[in-house]
């Protein structure tokens, strides 16, 4: 649902700029320091980028789930850790906190997320429990005023610059699923809490992972999300519910992006006399490319608007994120082969997007778990 579209299309302009003059001359800079400038990270704030889902009275523009998809699409042009720097405080960091917090937590938290002040993350995933999230083995104890929290956190995105992590911790020892977890607000200063080396990975150079490691860690009994045991799964998945729409939005402006460019290589470049472009082959991958973008775009913005007015979008946002993650990779490897030897080394983005992309078929239920997702929603609706 978009509320005013004259508005929001000055803000979807203003991102787009953003994008072209500020983000992609700096992809080259970020993909050699692996680190993203403060002068551009503070232009992201003052465009009020790390609060865009957050609610007005709090600070942010409360973007609603189309708008949000539409903006993050547009973010999806440039290198996906610039959109990174921003997805915790926007997504997995505070949704936690907006849709289940208490007043008290939204009014400590949320501004100072909203500005880009503090910086959040969402700490679920562990070193033996990923997809199987219900299973996780971190655990809080209550001791009077405060849990005890003890366990390793793994994966965990911004974990290096966070200054708040959303927990998920197993409250009930006797419940072995999901019943037993709660989500926790864990400041990063507190005692007992200590992060991990950061990870070197594939690509996403910019955007920093690390595990988050808690012994003994006393948290406050006032920083149990809702002030409610037993339901931080439940705030997990609706987290996660609303964090796979997104990403299917990105991995659709990535895919644009990247097909953008291979487009642009193929007119230009000439082989036996003419542009590759003019090759039915080298066409068909494009058109190819150019459907599947089209089918996505379709997908996410039905189920955010589906969202947006209050339906249940468990299977729809699980399709989104399969078809779009997989659609992704899949443009990935033809930009590549349209570039071909130029795509295999770093004088064209494509290489390097060829390696971003790889995770979105991972991270935030992996690919396999979206269709186990699907599969099981269809059936419980038929037997039903």
């Amino acid at each position: 649902m978009i509320r005013d579209q004259e508005t929001f299309n000055v803000l979807l302009d203003t991102v787009s700029r953003f994008v072209k003059e500020r983000l992609v001359p700096h992809e080259e800079e970020v993909a050699a320091t692996d680190e993203i400038p403060a002068r551009i990270l503070r232009e992201m704030k003052d465009l009020g980028l790390f609060g865009i889902t957050i609610p007005e009275n709090y600070g942010g523009l409360g973007l609603t789930m189309e708008e949000e998809a539409l903006v993050t699409h547009e973010l999806g042009k440039a290198s996906p850790c610039f959109r990174s720097a921003i997805a915790t405080n926007i997504g997995i960091g505070s949704t936690g906190i907006v849709i289940d917090g208490t007043e008290q937590q939204k009014n400590r938290y949320l501004p100072k997320l909203a500005s880009g002040e503090m910086i959040g993350a969402f700490a679920l995933t562990e070193p033996d429990a990923g997809s199987d999230a219900a299973s996780l083995r971190t655990t809080a104890e209550r001791d009077g005023d405060y849990f005890v929290i003890n366990g390793t956190k793994r994966f965990i995105t911004n974990a290096p610059e966070a200054h708040i992590f959303t927990v998920m911790a197993r409250t009930d020892a006797t419940i072995r699923g999901a019943g037993g977890i709660s989500a926790f607000i864990v400041e990063a200063n507190t005692p007992g809490l200590s992060l991990g080396k950061i990870d070197k990975k594939m690509g996403q150079r910019g955007a920093h992972t690390c595990d988050v490691i808690f012994e003994n860690c006393r948290v406050p009994a006032e920083n149990l999300i809702g002030n409610k045991e037993g339901v931080g799964f439940r705030t997990a998945m609706r987290v996660l519910e609303k964090g796979r729409i997104v990403i299917a939005a990105l991995c659709t402006g990535v895919a644009e992006r990247m097909l953008k460019d291979a487009l642009e290589y193929a007119v230009n470049r000439k082989q036996f006399g003419q542009p590759i472009a003019e090759f039915q082959l080298i066409q068909a991958m494009l058109a190819d490319s150019k459907t599947e973008i089209y089918a996505a775009r379709s997908m996410y913005l039905d189920a955010a608007r589906r969202r947006d007015e209050g339906k249940n979008v468990g299977t729809e946002a699980s399709c989104c994120k399969y078809f779009a993650s997989e659609m992704c990779g899949r443009v990935a490897d033809r930009a590549v082969q349209i570039h071909g030897g130029s795509g295999y080394v770093s004088d064209y983005a494509v290489e390097r997007f060829y390696r971003d992309v790889r995770l979105f078929r991972i991270f935030e239920g992996t690919s396999q778990i979206q269709q186990i997702v699907i599969a099981r929603n269809m059936i419980r609706e038929a037997q039903s």
